[in-house]
């Protein structure tokens, strides 16, 4: 992928984390983006309380995976790379 269509992506998977984030941050915790690797997989690091809370995985699967698939449906797999899920 050139650099150009490399933000423009990132761009467009913090703007669909956005809509998630105020619902991480109300109970202390947020998300970011790590890496986007080669194969459309979409790592991301827990923080905050969100590290450590036992509905991460819920999280995960029901908000984060959803959000990101509904707008960027390229986008294959949606993995932590820290916390409980």
């Amino acid at each position: 992928m050139s650099v150009t269509i490399d933000k423009l992506l990132m761009d467009q998977i913090n703007t669909a984390l956005d809509e998630i984030r105020p619902h991480l941050i109300v109970d202390g915790g947020n998300i970011e983006v790590v890496e986007l690797t080669d194969d459309m997989e979409l790592k991301v690091k827990w923080l905050g309380n969100c590290e450590f809370c036992s509905m991460s995985a819920m999280t995960m699967k029901a908000g984060v995976e959803q959000a990101i698939k509904q707008k960027l449906p390229q986008i294959k797999k949606v993995t932590a790379v820290n916390g409980i899920a």
